[in-house]
């Protein structure tokens, strides 16, 4: 068996009556904050963010029997600014939980069609290790989804709380300091307001306004701003590749439509081609994501409106989708790639968004999300997910594999799990990435690749390369290069952050 950061059960209890043991349920229905006399709550792992990734993490924590406390400063269910589209490797992580079947049952779809520069092509997903299935699903109902499932895992699920403040001695979080944020209800908008019985968390809430958490690890998935990993140090790099987007939703007759479209050549009011693209997701639900993005470095800054943007986009697209007029308009920051530093500390991991995990070629996260909330509660010995792990991770140095034994110091162990699982293929999609900054790149390579005679080999390539949907175990062609191609970029570029330790 691998060593443990704890004991075979993690708090002392059998995991198996984990989701029953950690509270004493009240009779009206809420939990006893298990505080002491002074007002401190102790867990296992304080996680700080309920989006896919924090929730994902709690749910592996709290089956592994770990007692886990969530936190997220919103009331579920709310509105998260994301083209909402679900990879099939994303599917498979899914599916992986058991949660699946749940996933917006009514849709799925079948791949990507690419348009632009005179030509179209599709790319269905490849029938391999994942299935050939992905979905796109609000991230309103998704999220609050992934948090019912937290919490029926055993989790506590704290919402309208935020980490607002946090002791840090020898690079270690000793407390978190959570304050409640405002009153109860949701958001309004398209998909309607709930209050917190309606979002299938329960009326689980600590009733204090101030709440001392002293975890013994905590996971942070705040999302793409990452304020708690801000007062941790937590640094961002626009010398690197990084998106601006803006999402919005719309009525359209085509909802079911199976297929993701995006259209690569994204102009601007004067004609201007964009470096990003446009997309059009159906949902299945009478209405589909339609958004913009671009990517932009600090030399070179993309200089649009993407809201803007997003409006010319959507009037290009309303007679052929019979689009209607778009609502919850949002726009996002998305640094990429791991161009993030200070990601770690003593018992402190970033993960999904937080650590920059996003992909540079088209801003998807939500996979990496997923995967590395399973790779941070292994790396802490979470039972099945530890022994995964273990199998599938190099040796770290003289760590060996993990789960990993109580004196490792993670401020350097995990920044080297994140570059082994996702380094390369990060760092060459980062290099890629950066020539359609340049303004002449796209009006002359779109057109080779949308329809000149290799455009039915490469778009499908790129599809793929672009859904996250190569593995190690592939040995093809393409596998083969893209693989080789990460070796030379991380050789290249090795000055480049990459989730660098520099506190």
């Amino acid at each position: 068996m691998p060593m443990s950061l704890a004991d075979d059960s993690p708090t002392g209890r059998d995991p198996e009556s984990h989701s029953t043991a950690n509270h004493d349920f009240l009779a009206d229905g809420r939990v006893d904050d298990l505080a002491d006399t002074s007002g401190t709550v102790s867990c296992d792992i304080a996680v700080i963010g309920g989006g896919p990734a924090g929730a994902a993490a709690a749910i592996y924590a709290a089956r592994a029997g770990w007692d886990v406390v969530l936190v997220d400063q919103a009331e579920f269910p709310r509105d998260k600014t994301c083209g909402d589209g679900l990879t099939p490797r994303a599917m498979a992580k899914l599916r992986e939980l058991g949660i699946l079947d749940g996933v917006n049952p009514g849709y799925r779809n079948r791949g990507l069609k690419l348009h632009g520069f005179g030509g179209s092509v599709t790319a269905a997903w490849p029938d391999g290790h994942f299935g050939a299935a992905g979905t796109a699903w609000p991230r309103r109902d998704l999220d609050n989804y992934l948090l019912q499932h937290a919490a029926a895992a055993g989790a506590r699920v704290w919402t309208g709380y935020s980490g607002a403040d946090v002791v840090v001695k020898n690079n270690a979080i000793e407390t978190i300091t959570v304050r409640r944020v405002g009153g109860r209800g949701g958001s309004s908008g398209q998909h309607g307001p709930h209050d917190q019985a309606d979002a299938g968390l329960g009326d689980q809430q600590p009733s204090a306004s101030e709440i001392t958490l002293r975890p013994r690890w905590t996971i942070v998935a705040d999302g793409v701003r990452s304020t708690f990993g801000k007062k941790l140090g937590r640094e961002w790099h626009r010398s690197e590749v990084y998106g601006i987007a803006a999402r919005s939703y719309c009525s359209s007759p085509y909802s079911a439509e199976p297929w993701m479209h995006s259209h690569v050549e994204l102009t601007d009011e004067n004609r201007a081609v964009q470096p990003g693209y446009g997309w059009i997701f159906p949902l299945g639900d009478g209405t589909v994501n339609l958004g913009c993005g671009a990517l932009s470095t600090d030399k070179r800054p993309a200089a649009i409106n993407t809201k803007k943007l997003l409006e010319f986009y959507a009037g290009q697209q309303r007679e052929a989708w019979g689009l209607g007029e778009p609502r919850e308009v949002a726009s996002a920051l998305l640094p990429m790639g791991g161009a993030v530093s200070n990601v770690a500390g003593a018992n402190w991991m970033l993960i999904g968004d937080a650590a920059a995990c996003v992909n540079p070629l088209n801003g998807e996260g939500i996979d990496y999300g997923l995967e590395t909330a399973e790779l941070a509660v292994g790396l802490l010995g979470g039972g099945d997910v530890a022994s995964r792990n273990s199998a599938s991770v190099p040796r770290l140095g003289s760590c060996g594999h993990f789960p990993l034994s109580p004196a490792v110091d993670l401020t350097l162990v995990w920044p080297e799990v994140l570059r082994a699982h996702f380094g390369e293929a990060f760092m060459w999609a980062r290099t890629a990435a950066r020539l359609l900054t340049y303004p002449q790149f796209l009006p002359v390579f779109g057109p080779l690749g949308l329809r000149g005679p290799a455009a039915r080999y490469l778009m499908p390539a790129a599809a793929r390369l672009m859904g996250n949907l190569v593995t190690e175990e592939d040995l093809d062609l393409i596998s083969r290069l893209w693989k080789k191609a990460g070796k030379y970029a991380a050789t290249a570029r090795a000055d480049t952050p990459l989730w660098d330790s520099t506190v």
